[in-house]
């Protein structure tokens, strides 16, 4: 059993099968923080609430398990364990598109409930992890900029025509398509050009 304190929302429509799961996880180290009786009381509870796991029924009025748990996974992410009759297939693979971490086969016992929620817990930490790794990756791929292909470039004035058909000037385009920082300066062959008496004023290497 965890051995540490864990809220739950218990979302289930059948009095006895809610008191039999209150009845259960009394005296354990599980709370029961808050019950709903329909899929649209569980998504206001977690929001309201933010348990550490919630326990769902499936088939409940007004909005059913799987489509509660799609909106908490979008909304307010929370570990979510699935409660059924019967587990099958499809259903597993509908449950885990709509973000379920656990299943849970009425009627309940406490070793069960305990191994869906430790399931649960650890699947959704792995999935937290993992959409910090995979922002943190696109963030670095956004302010990544490479240029690829060819440029045209002017064969005279070295301006650069972009996709959209302006030619814009080197410095500019680099700017604008790099993460590079232009600082301009003179090369001696242009010092020597423009301004003779300066680069005739310089020493240079013999």
């Amino acid at each position: 059993m965890n051995d540490r304190h864990i809220r739950l929302v218990v979302a289930e429509d059948d009095f006895l099968v809610c008191e039999e799961i209150k009845r259960i996880l009394r005296g354990t180290t599980y709370e029961i923080a808050g019950e709903a009786g329909n899929g649209e009381q569980a998504i206001r509870l977690v929001a309201e609430l933010h348990p550490d796991a919630v326990l769902m029924d499936i088939k409940m009025p007004e909005m059913d398990g799987l489509e509660a748990s799609r909106r908490i996974t979008e909304t307010c992410p929370t570990p979510i364990v699935i409660m059924t009759a019967y587990e099958t297939a499809d259903l597993v693979e509908t449950a885990s598109k709509a973000g379920v971490a656990a299943f849970l086969t009425k009627p309940p016992v406490l070793a069960e409930i305990d191994r869906a929620i430790t399931i649960a817990l650890a699947r959704h930490a792995d999935l937290v992890e993992l959409r910090r790794v995979n922002q943190e990756l696109q963030t670095a791929l956004g302010e990544i900029k490479t240029l690829r292909g060819i440029l045209p470039l002017c064969s005279f004035c070295k301006k650069i025509r972009t996709p959209e058909g302006i030619w814009e000037n080197v410095d500019v385009y680099i700017h604008t398509h790099t993460e590079a920082d232009i600082s301009h300066g003179l090369c001696p062959d242009c010092l020597r050009e423009h301004y003779p008496e300066i680069y005739r004023s310089m020493p240079h290497d013999t």
